[in-house]
């Protein structure tokens, strides 16, 4: 198991660019979560509570959660299809990704919409400091970008207009 800062050695050239902390304060740092050992009905039960595509895989420590892992509704779908077993028998762990990917509050909304895109990633943890402090989908930073542009886009019109 290991986890990785998305896009490190990757400089961010434009000096206001939306940053993983913006969309954060927006939508709120609320992470859904399930321990190791939960099963995979508990997991599908919180996915439509919450609505939700994703949900991380902590370990309750002192000092706050251990990131362990991720499952999706498509390692569901996985799991169901290879015949793993009844939902309310198979844990967690025996499907969730561990090799993670995360970003960080200061990443850039374009470097990580990219990099979400090179490698096929739906949902990213946000780690500050190896805290858990968020989660961002890629759902997430497109309204982000496409509310950036509106307004762009906005304030364009509204000066080309005087």
């Amino acid at each position: 198991m290991g986890y990785r800062r998305l896009g490190e050695g990757i400089a961010v050239m434009r000096p206001f660019a939306m940053r993983l902390q913006d969309i954060l304060a927006v939508k709120g740092s609320t992470v859904y979560h399930v321990p190791p050992d939960a099963t995979l009905l508990e997991v599908v039960r919180k996915l439509v509570e919450h609505r939700v595509g994703a949900l991380l895989v902590c370990r309750e420590q002192p000092g706050g959660l251990e990131l362990v892992g991720i499952v999706t509704e498509r390692d569901l779908l996985y799991a169901q299809a290879s015949g793993k077993g009844p939902l309310d028998r198979v844990a967690v762990n025996e499907i969730m990704s561990t090799d993670l990917v995360t970003g960080a509050p200061d990443d850039g909304v374009e470097q990580v919409m990219g990099l979400m895109t090179a490698r096929r990633i739906r949902h990213l943890p946000v780690l500050a400091e190896g805290r858990l402090v968020g989660i961002v989908s890629i759902g997430d930073l497109v309204k982000a970008q496409h509310d950036r542009l509106a307004m762009e886009n906005r304030f364009m019109k509204d000066y080309i207009r005087g």
